[in-house]
């Protein structure tokens, strides 16, 4: 079967909570709440890490595109607004050369182990890229690594993809961040409606 790309949802929560659990929280037990910052409802420091990313969900303040194999999640590609996920790496410095605020970006991703090197991040990446076009389009800007040729590197350095897979989706790079990181940008159109006439 295909694989199935759904939004993070109430209902999706569920299926994307058993692969963070299948990978003991993902990262340390970050459970993909690294990036986000607390909103009117709900402050990060007083839940655990589940608690809080489904409180997220639930507000409609945390938002994912889930790659279903079945009924399983097997990986996701998280995306926002700025104001969803204001904890992004080297902020201060991507802050003081940004001259276009995007208004949205995309932060991680997370791979099941089981179906890593087979294209599901790229997958992800579509996935969300169409959700945003969904909701409207707009820029998109993100912050993968660059690898060095010739040096492997462990997947938990890769959250947020590599410059190759986002240049292959048709984003630009604009700029080097801390080490390691790239400044990239696409503008993704808004998806056509079908209207009734």
């Amino acid at each position: 079967m295909p694989h199935v790309i759904q939004p993070l949802t109430p209902a999706t929560f569920p299926a994307w909570l058993a692969l963070a659990q299948k990978h003991n929280g993902v990262w340390g037990g970050c459970y993909c709440s690294y990036f986000h910052g607390d909103t009117e409802d709900t402050v990060k420091s007083e839940y655990d890490g589940p608690t809080f990313k489904q409180r997220l969900v639930a507000e409609g303040a945390a938002h994912a595109a889930l790659v279903f194999d079945g009924d399983n999640a097997i990986a996701w590609c998280q995306y926002g607004s700025p104001g969803e996920l204001p904890g992004i790496y080297h902020r201060k410095q991507y802050d003081a050369g940004e001259t276009q605020p995007a208004p949205w970006r995309i932060t991680c991703f997370f791979v099941d182990r089981d179906h890593r090197r087979s294209g599901v991040a790229r997958e992800a990446l579509d996935g969300a890229l169409e959700l945003i076009a969904q909701a409207g389009g707009g820029e998109v800007v993100s912050f993968p690594n660059e690898l060095t040729p010739g040096k492997r590197t462990s997947s938990s350095f890769l959250h947020n993809g590599t410059r190759a897979m986002f240049e292959k989706a048709g984003f630009t790079f604009e700029r080097h961040i801390g080490k390691n990181k790239t400044v990239m940008r696409k503008t993704v159109q808004p998806a056509l409606r079908l209207t009734q006439g």
